[in-house]
């Protein structure tokens, strides 16, 4: 029997926030309801909950942000109530943009409209960059994108909802042809996706280009992930914009964010063929290194974002060395009982196969995500409250002298 939150908080004699505080724990599983708006419960599990008595005090200390965006629900994520793995390869990103910005059905039957940034403000981004390193790999060059495009916008304190959508598009646009074309390749024109292979890979478009697009969807937002909270509180405090997806960007680059798809690429790069899995993964777990690419902390199996992934991969690239390679790192990893794979080390494979540019992983996730962060923050904005989390101090006592 399934029971609403209001039900499963009564029951479990907690506030909502902490019963949301379970849920991002893993103590608890939601899921939504028919209706698509809200969370409901299985009574079975709640009442064995009950029985076994609260969990540790942290859960009541956690951060909980009520959302109508993203619900990570079994192994995938669900966008307003879609899948986000039936969505991948039959729609383009910008229509997913569009349905996290909105929610009106339109988004998935209107025209993909051409998203654009203003010419003076393109030749100004790429003129902010003509004194970094050549090889700097395409993250590290969104934060001074981003900023140049903030000052090219006198409007960008403007936050109703159809001056951030119109933002959001001048950034995304921004981010893609900000990026400089690999040696031997060509700018292209067309859909955000498109535009963005030109910048990550010297080939010519060929089917790879569709799973690019896939990913992307895949990408666009993650519920509360580590980037996106950080998102939101810059939207609390009504910064604009601009200032949301530069504090995306900051925290997506860490290591163990955004950045774990550049670990996961360069092992990949060690591997000659199938039979170098056990080698890599042997001599990571010697030097006591965590495998790129596997567990998550939100999925205890596979994310099924991943393995949506390969499967387009295995349609597109049939009989690819460098695919079989990582797959040969799954079941390596699955004969060692090590964690299941994430979305990071399909989305290295997806670079690998493409032939991209060292930390094309991260730029992928950094421009899809930036539907998500916007989403977010006109939620934020839309709230009007800080968000103020409060430390638990546990220092020297406070004295008076």
């Amino acid at each position: 029997m399934e029971i609403d939150a209001a039900e499963a908080a009564r029951r479990l004699g907690v506030k909502p926030a902490t019963l949301y505080a379970y849920v991002s724990r893993g103590v608890l599983r939601r899921r939504p309801g028919g209706d698509g708006r809200r969370s409901v419960f299985d009574a079975a599990e709640v009442a064995e909950l009950a029985r076994r008595g609260r969990p540790r005090r942290a859960a009541e200390t956690e951060l909980v942000v009520e959302s109508a965006l993203t619900a990570l629900v079994g192994d995938r994520p669900y966008y307003r109530g879609r899948d986000a793995l039936a969505l991948a390869g039959t729609v383009r990103y910008e229509q997913v943009a569009s349905w996290l910005w909105t929610g009106e059905p339109g988004a998935f039957t209107d025209p993909v409209a051409q998203w654009r940034v203003a010419p003076e403000a393109r030749a100004a981004v790429r003129d902010a960059q003509r004194g970094l390193p050549g090889d700097l790999p395409p993250l590290d060059r969104m934060p001074v994108i981003v900023t140049v495009l903030a000052g090219m916008d006198p409007l960008r304190f403007q936050l109703d909802p159809p001056a951030v959508i119109a933002a959001g598009q001048t950034i995304v646009a921004g981010l893609v042809e900000g990026l400089p074309v690999p040696d031997g390749g060509a700018p292209l024109d067309g859909p955000v996706a498109r535009r963005l292979w030109s910048r990550l890979t010297a080939r010519p478009p060929d089917g790879l280009l569709d799973v690019l697009e896939a990913t992307m969807v895949l990408l666009a937002d993650h519920e509360l992930a580590a980037s996106t909270l950080a998102a939101r509180v810059a939207a609390s405090v009504r910064a604009d914009p601009y200032a949301v997806v530069l504090a995306g960007l900051g925290v997506l680059s860490g290591p163990l964010h955004g950045g774990a798809s550049l670990a996961a690429e360069r092992m990949l790069a060690e591997m000659r063929g199938p039979s170098d899995a056990a080698r890599v993964i042997g001599d990571r777990l010697r030097r006591g290194d965590r495998i790129p690419g596997l567990g998550h902390r939100i999925y205890t199996g596979a994310d099924g974002r991943g393995v949506r992934l390969v499967e387009l991969l295995r349609s597109a690239v049939p009989g690819d060395g460098r695919l079989a390679a990582a797959e040969a790192v799954v079941a390596e990893a699955a004969r060692r009982k090590l964690p299941a794979p994430n979305v990071d080390l399909a989305v290295a494979c997806l670079v690998r196969v493409a032939d991209m540019v060292p930390g094309a992983g991260a730029a992928i996730t950094a421009v899809a995500r930036t539907a998500g962060w916007l989403a977010h923050g006109m939620e934020e904005y839309a709230r009007g409250r800080m968000l103020r989390p409060r430390a638990v101090y546990t220092g020297p006592r406070p004295t008076s002298s």
